[in-house]
């Protein structure tokens, strides 16, 4: 039996080249995996934003976020997106650390980049409202960086992962979450074009996972989507850049179907 010492050793020395290799690739690059979704209602951000916040409802066509939308809409008729420029709600002190403008900058640009990449094969992106034209609002409602320190930390304690793996379930978290990870939290509205009227809303709070595997995709996919959780914890805003990723291709994907229905 290896000695504790060594153990702690070895498992200090795994995270640290977690870390480099974090630093190395391109965070959130393919990961949309690596979050999952914490959403109920009392959870919601009472910030304004939302026009109907009290019609929100999971829904398991939306991947689970919490949805409502009107009924009877021609969502074919919209053959153009204008994303807004994106908001930023900042939570209270004692939830919120502080975000370097320049990190703030960065992850809006990504974001932003993310739903012109997912949308721009479906429709035309422009920058004005007007006929055929949906209006995309977003706003961060909360935008919490990985403690990487206390990552490190604890994943250099021998056996900890162990304990790790089964504090999301024990807090009310996602399993494979901890309490030091990052978690972003999405309020979207969608409104017509030419009218200005709510077409539908959605809400959404994503949180990272350390200790991820999808074990129904086949082992190769499970070991890939454990690594990047793994390494995803090594680097502050990694896990926010999945959540973009995760919520620009749901949305490029849903906005496809609804406009292949016909009005309902």
């Amino acid at each position: 039996m290896t000695p504790p010492r060594i153990t702690s050793i070895a498992s200090a020395g795994l995270a640290i080249a977690a870390a480099l290799i974090a630093g190395c690739a391109a965070p959130g690059s393919g990961n949309a995996g690596i979050t999952a979704s914490d959403n109920n209602l009392a959870k919601v951000s009472n910030v304004g934003f939302l026009a109907e916040p009290g019609k929100l409802k999971v829904q398991a066509a939306n991947g689970g976020f919490l949805c409502w939308r009107q009924a009877g809409v021609n969502w074919k008729s919209y053959d153009k997106v204008m994303i807004e420029r994106i908001q930023v709600y900042v939570t209270p002190a004692s939830e919120q650390s502080p975000i370097d403008p320049t990190d703030l900058k960065a992850l809006l640009d990504y974001f932003h980049s993310a739903l012109v990449k997912n949308l721009s094969p479906e429709v035309q992106l422009v920058t004005a409202p007007g006929p055929g034209v949906l209006r995309v609002r977003l706003a961060l409602t909360s935008l919490v960086p990985t403690n990487t320190l206390a990552s490190m930390a604890g994943t250099a304690v021998p056996y900890g992962f162990v304990a790790e793996m089964g504090s999301g379930a024990a807090t009310g978290r996602p399993v494979g979450s901890t309490p030091y990870l990052g978690k972003t939290g999405l309020e979207a509205q969608f409104r017509d074009g030419a009218t200005g009227t709510v077409l539908g809303e959605c809400a959404d709070t994503q949180i990272g996972l350390k200790y991820a595997a999808d074990l129904d995709k086949g082992a190769a996919t499970a070991a890939t989507a454990w690594m990047s959780g793994y390494v995803s914890s090594f680097t502050s805003w990694s896990y926010a850049q999945d959540a973009f990723n995760k919520w620009s291709a749901a949305f490029a994907h849903r906005f496809a179907e609804l406009r292949a229905q016909p009005p309902q």
